[in-house]
């Protein structure tokens, strides 16, 4: 008698907005690849909820950002990695399937490979083992089967340091190239005056915080050097108010906008940008908006990250394209004294400008953007990882 299909069995949990996208965008891929479709549990946000999963506890908890806050939640951190835990030893899924968040990911995926061996686990986004403590990178193969990559580098460097089997499947950025990049008309609003400039202190409440007087006195510098520009700030839909009450002092306000939709169309018709260094930096350079970098943390963090790090540059969009082509203010280097000249010459015609340009038009080759959705690319990876993990002649079996 032939075997009856059941669903799949997955446990996903994402800790940020972003392994919340990729989540999303993940469930959507395994639904559409897997004959009896797929059922979801674990954590996520709202996209995540949308597909069917009902997140075990906020995504929020575990979604912490700087040495100090990790610190204050200890408590909450290691309570939900024990819950969740037990909850994977009570009814284990067919795969775990871990985005990003490696704080958390990591006490989970390693907890449960004691008790549970038998779980395929799959990590979804390298930890940043080329920019600090690369020693992760071994670990990460006593609790992770494969790892997903989106930066087309990271594969040789896992495998360099003997880290898990590592397939890079492409960055999120490429499923939203049309939404990006500019037609004629918006092409043409590019070079149109006022000079449409985006503003982006970052996604998290720590960044906007540190960088709002950075930005705020830049912005206002470069209005007195150039004159009038339009400012556009797309703002994570959660953070809207305190975006608001940031920038109610600020000499010279952006125009804030909240929605996808709004954020795309900023995105291209946009002629420059001043950001928050992270993983928005690769998309302004694939949307081909020549930036300016500015980033603060705090003391404690900063003085560790200066004995970590082994990266040149904290600008993704440099990483990918391997040179430092877009200008980065890390810490005290970051004044209105040093950004703002800088920022007003990626706005206005000049070689700084056409530098970013030329680099940013080798990025399609580079990443690799003519081939599967990364999604799709990373269902079919989980599933051979299910496989592989199988014992010889097993199957699943029928609901």
């Amino acid at each position: 008698m032939a075997e009856t299909s059941r669903p799949l069995d997955v446990f996903v949990i994402a800790g940020e907005e972003s392994g919340d996208q990729l989540g999303a965008q993940l469930m959507d891929a395994l639904s559409k690849l897997t004959p009896g479709g797929a059922r979801f549990r674990g954590v996520g946000g709202p996209r995540m909820a949308t597909r069917g999963l009902a997140s075990r506890f906020p995504m929020s908890e575990i979604a912490l950002f700087g040495i100090t806050s990790i610190i204050a939640h200890i408590p909450t951190i290691l309570r939900r990695v024990r819950e969740t835990v037990e909850a994977l030893n009570a009814n284990p899924p067919d795969v775990l399937v871990l985005i990003d968040c490696p704080g958390f990911n990591r006490r989970v995926g390693r907890a449960i490979r004691k008790i549970r061996p038998d779980i395929p686990t799959v990590f979804y986004v390298s930890p940043t083992v080329w920019a600090w403590r690369p020693r992760r990178a071994k670990e990460m193969r006593a609790y992770v089967d494969h790892l997903l990559a989106l930066l087309p580098f990271e594969p040789a460097i896992h495998a360099r340091l003997g880290g898990p089997p590592t397939t890079y499947v492409g960055h999120p950025i490429s499923e939203r190239i049309a939404d990006i990049r500019p037609n004629a008309a918006e092409q043409a609003r590019r070079t149109a005056a006022p000079p449409r400039v985006l503003v982006l202190p970052g996604s998290r409440r720590l960044e906007i915080q540190r960088l709002s007087p950075l930005f705020a006195g830049t912005l206002a510098k470069v209005q007195d050097m150039l004159g009038p520009m339009d400012l556009v700030l797309p703002a994570v839909p959660h953070l809207r108010g305190l975006i608001d009450q940031t920038i109610a002092d600020w000499p010279v306000k952006p125009r804030v906008v909240d929605t996808e939709a709004e954020k795309f169309e900023a995105f291209r018709t946009a002629r420059a940008a001043l950001a928050c260094s992270g993983t928005v930096t690769l998309e302004l350079a694939v949307a081909g908006i020549p930036q300016v970098v500015a980033y603060r943390t705090g003391w404690l963090e900063a003085q560790i990250a200066r004995r970590l790090i082994t990266a040149e540059t904290a600008v993704l969009a440099n990483l990918v394209l391997g040179e430092s082509v877009v200008p980065e203010f890390l810490q005290e280097y970051g004044s209105v004294e040093t950004v703002a000249p800088a920022l007003a010459a990626v706005i206005a015609d000049t070689p700084e400008r056409r530098s970013q340009l030329d680099a940013f038009a080798r990025l399609d080759a580079i990443m690799a953007f003519d081939g599967e959705d990364p999604s799709l690319r990373a269902a079919k990876v989980v599933l051979e990882t299910i496989e592989a993990r199988r014992p010889a002649g097993a199957g699943r079996a029928a609901a």
